[in-house]
């Protein structure tokens, strides 16, 4: 180890003067790759990857990683990429999805593996990954399926003539519910952040008139050329042998033919700008300003990856990255803040895989475009002239470390995906696979070696803000008062940044302790150890009731929930606007002596949190943390309790930024149809009010505290529920000193029943508003009563997933009228018991009535037939894998006892049952009765007839 410390800091004194590694990389020992993974090439160039894991259990998971995108297209080819990969859901060789056989996504979800859950793909600028995530591994036949669909998404997607002319219509959808005001820009500053390269024009969803027009023969060119092994990677992850897996791979990928002259898979170069490059635009959809100034770097290449140096280089990059952030947050807080929010990273630059960037991206107020743009440069300044503070930097380390830590300690809990994604960027990026003992342990030995000295000498050597390969990308709204800098004032300021009067940064730092001295506990009065969902039910003397649930799910994790009837309900109608803010105004104060910002620094290294809210019915607090932070976060619960802090700077702050974004969001046709929504659900009921900008300054800070302290003066009447990797015997006197500390008057109270309801009847509501991309946003909502239980919470879900169904069939897929419809249903049992159902979707305004048509028609029909036999199956699998895989969760059970408490409903015991026993005709009835009570609420925002 002495020789690699020798080595190491050999490495340190070369990155000293750049943050890249070419001076370093022939002095440093390579990154191993994690022995429990298995990685293959087969002579035909495909790769695969193979781990077995354990979690969760009977799972596994499958991907297929395609060094494929956008990028590759030629001009007349605009949206092809990302059209195949719509196209290999819609009929494969061994899936072809008509008379001969089922589709993929229809065979899937028959083996409960659901359609935009489990089963999905995206395409970006330089790659393509499909994914089928979450597969039972039960039945032997389901895991071969999934393997033989990756080859056939390999080499054998049928790409026939109709399913292409289905999909147009869906793409041209997607394409439309996308094109935002902030996409537009997007798109055109391209050409301006990438002049005369390739990546100036290759964004995946392309072009309107080549998705609507391209021939048949072009995506067939297109799949042939580029989907083939050497460019394809399987990942699969799981419980499964890894022995037989290999085999199966072997055989089923064997006929997938090795190219024979395949075209070069180019990656296109980003060439380095001397001069600042500069996009200034416009749009009159967008909300907030945004702001992004990009410094250039060129990327390590994959060939130095695999070396120790680059994990030197990642480190110092995060250090970096965090310390700046906790600056730029802290900076948000002040009275009168710069930005609505800012933050840096490190990595590709824009769109580019071949080029990486240190980016600062920034939310401004409308009328701030120029102080947020000087603000951030200021910041970044001081950054290159004075570097960090010893301070700041332990605290980074120490959160770096922590995390480091619960990884190493969840290492034998670590689930699927985690690998999944490390190997997906191991095959695409060439990114490190060590495997977390190598890294725990070696990391744990280098961080601490590395001095502040190391990192702020390359950042002020030009390591990370260079003078050259400077770009900035500006958005605003185009409304009358909005000022941009010029493309000359942007110039003038990067080019001033070093003429700027910055002083180095002081780090306020307390040296107080979260808790003077702990407060005088109380007593555990009783304890029951075999309670609800097998939970340990401890009594205090101040009445506080504890339930502990003793998990081995996650190794490092305990999530706690306190909960009391109460909540807002109690307050008058005239508090509403502190009701409606209450809890962010809360939040923004800090606790006892600590502000917000002093709080996060007290807490560095520490792996825990805590909040406190007021809800309509209940007040509560939540948490999380280490076991061995256990005891901060009862400090911390104690604090919430006793100690909520009233800071006006804070204040202030929130309130500017709440301004900003309601100012802002006017711009925006969506925030024209959510209030228009709630008006027509709610606008006769006394508590409904309509925020505008104005009224922040009638946000009453008094009142806000002591309505927080009324909700939180006695705690005689709050159950705690905590859930996890809880030591029992440990905790105990934790919980006496802290829980059983908290005030308590004895005080009996429940909800009242003053709750907005929503509007009862037919009502509709159709208005037209300008709009850059014509598109009607149509939202329809059925209300009324329906009994709370298990098996009606089990048929608003099958119902809802039934719609699903139904619209992706009829309306997405047979009509191409949409990218997507949503049903969304919720019964709630207080303060009466009622429910909602919600169905969303965009469109084309012109195809607006008839897709309404549809919709109506196909809720009618499914109140008078209900689902078919093949729906209702589906559904049930989905949702009996579901329950299985939620046993193993933390969250499951502190939910599950929180429901319990508050509505008495059991939603573990004869789950499966129920679920087996709903029919056809126990969904026909429940829908019908929902929509027999006459109550439907339709806004459909559209545009202006021409």
């Amino acid at each position: 180890m002495k020789h690699l410390f020798r080595k190491l800091g050999f490495a340190v004194i070369m990155l000293c003067g750049s943050f890249q590694l070419a001076s370093a990389q022939m002095q440093m020992p390579p990154i191993p790759v994690d022995k429990d993974v298995r990685i293959g090439h087969l002579d035909n160039g495909l790769t695969y990857y193979i781990r077995h894991n354990a979690l969760p259990e009977h799972r596994v998971e499958f991907h297929i990683a395609q060094k494929v995108g956008s990028i590759l297209e030629e001009p007349q080819q605009r949206g092809l990429a990302h059209f195949l990969e719509h196209m290999a859901f819609n009929g494969t060789k061994n899936f072809p999805g008509d008379e001969k056989g089922l589709g993929i996504v229809q065979w899937c979800e028959t083996k409960g593996i659901k359609f935009g859950v489990n089963l999905n793909a995206y395409t970006s600028v330089d790659q393509t990954v499909y994914r089928i995530s979450n597969v039972p591994t039960d039945d032997q036949s389901v895991v071969d399926s999934c393997l033989l669909i990756l080859h056939d998404w390999s080499n054998a997607v049928l790409l026939s003539d109709k399913e292409i002319d289905k999909e147009r219509g869906v793409i041209h959808e997607e394409w439309r519910s996308r094109n935002s005001g902030i996409m537009r820009l997007y798109t055109e500053a391209q050409a301006v952040m990438y002049p005369g390269d390739k990546y100036a024009d290759c964004m995946p969803i392309g072009s309107i008139d080549v998705i609507d027009n391209f021939p048949y023969q072009a995506i067939r060119d297109y799949y042939a050329k580029w989907y083939r092994p050497d460019l394809q990677g399987i990942i699969i992850v799981g419980d499964i042998d890894v022995d037989q897996m290999e085999a199966k791979i072997k055989s089923v990928f064997a006929d997938v033919k090795k190219p024979v002259n395949p075209a070069e898979r180019v990656y296109y170069p980003v060439a380095d700008n001397q001069e600042p490059l500069v996009y200034i635009g416009k749009d009159k959809e967008i909300d907030d300003p945004t702001i992004e100034i990009y410094f250039k770097q060129d990327p390590t290449p994959d060939s130095i990856k695999g070396n120790m140096a680059y994990l030197l280089q990642q480190y110092m990059l995060s250090m970096t990255t965090s310390m700046l952030n906790s600056r730029l947050n802290e900076l948000r807080q002040s009275a009168n803040p710069p930005f609505i929010y800012a933050g840096c990273y490190y990595g590709n630059y824009f769109l580019a895989q071949t080029k990486d960037a240190f980016t600062l991206s920034i939310s401004s107020k409308a009328e701030g475009i120029n102080e947020a743009l000087k603000a951030g440069l200021t910041e970044l300044e001081r950054v290159r002239r004075y570097g960090f503070t010893e301070s700041e930097y332990k605290r980074a380390r120490a959160n770096y470390l922590q995390r480091l830590e619960s990884a190493y300690n969840e290492r034998e809990k670590t689930k699927n995906d985690s690998y999944v994604n490390e190997y997906i960027n191991h095959f695409l990026m060439a990114e490190p696979i060590p495997g977390i003992e190598f890294e725990y342990t070696t990391m744990n030995q280098i961080a601490p070696n590395i001095p502040i000295m190391a990192i702020n000498q390359a950042i002020q050597q030009g390591g990370l803000l260079p003078d050259n390969n400077q770009v900035v990308f500006i958005a605003a709204p185009e409304k009358e008062g909005i000022v941009c800098p010029t493309k000359e004032e942007v110039v003038a300021q990067l080019k001033g940044m070093k003429d700027l009067k910055v002083e180095a940064y002081v780090d306020k730092v307390s040296n107080e302790p979260l808790m003077k001295e702990a407060p005088k506990g109380g007593k555990i009065v009783s304890e029951n150890t075999n309670a609800i969902y097998g939970t340990t039910e401890l009594t205090l003397s101040n009445g506080v009731k504890v339930y502990i649930k003793k998990t081995d799910f996650k190794a490092d994790e305990i999530q706690m929930k306190g909960v009391s009837l109460g909540g807002t309900s109690l307050f008058p109608d005239n508090d509403k606007l502190e009701m409606s803010y209450l809890n962010s105004v809360i939040q923004a104060g800090g606790l006892g002596n600590f502000s917000k910002v002093d709080l996060t620094k007290m807490l560095a290294g520490k792996k825990v949190s805590v909040n406190a809210a007021v809800g309509a019915n209940t007040e509560g607090i939540t948490g999380s943390c280490s076991p061995k932070d256990f005891e901060t976060m009862m400090q911390l619960t104690y604090l919430s309790f006793t100690a909520p802090r009233k800071d006006m700077d804070a204040f202030a702050s929130l309130k500017s930024r709440i301004k900003a974004q309601l100012e802002s969001a006017e711009s925006n046709p969506l925030s024209s149809i959510n209030d228009t929504i709630q008006k027509m659900m709610y606008g006769y009921h006394p508590r409904y009010f309509s925020m505008k900008p104005e009224m922040v300054d009638q946000i009453n800070y008094d009142r806000i505290i002591e309505m927080y302290k009324d909700r939180f003066a006695d705690a005689s009447d709050f159950r705690f529920f905590l859930v996890g990797n809880v030591d029992i015997e440990k905790v105990k006197p934790l919980i006496e000193q802290y829980l059983g500390a908290l005030p308590s008057t004895g005080r009996k109270e429940t909800f009242r029943d003053n709750h907005m309801d929503i509007a009862k009847g037919m009502l509709e509501n159709t208005y037209a508003k300008e709009q850059q991309t014509p598109m009607a946003t149509v939202f329809m909502l059925y209300s009324g009563k329906c009994k709370y239980d298990l098996k009606d919470n089990l048929l608003m879900s099958f119902l809802t997933q039934a719609l699903d169904m139904v619209y992706t069939e009829e309306v997405r897929e047979k009509e191409g009228g949409t990218y997507g419809v949503s049903s969304y249903g919720q019964l709630s049992k207080h303060p009466n018991e009622k429910f909602m159902l919600q169905i969303v979707y965009q469109t084309d305004p012109a195809k607006k009535d008839h897709l309404n048509g549809i919709i109506d028609a196909q809720m009618k029909k499914m109140a008078s037939e209900g689902p078919t036999e093949e729906h209702l199956q589906k559904i049930k699998e989905y949702m009996l894998k579901k329950y299985k895989d939620n046993q193993k969760e933390n969250g499951y059970w502190l939910n599950n006892l929180d429901e319990y408490f508050y509505t008495g409903v059991d939603y573990t015991q004869g789950y499966e049952e129920a679920v087996n026993n709903i029919t056809v005709k126990d969904v026909q009835k429940f829908a019908a009765d929902l929509v027999n009570q006459g109550n439907k609420i339709t806004v459909v925002m559209t545009v202006p007839e021409k």
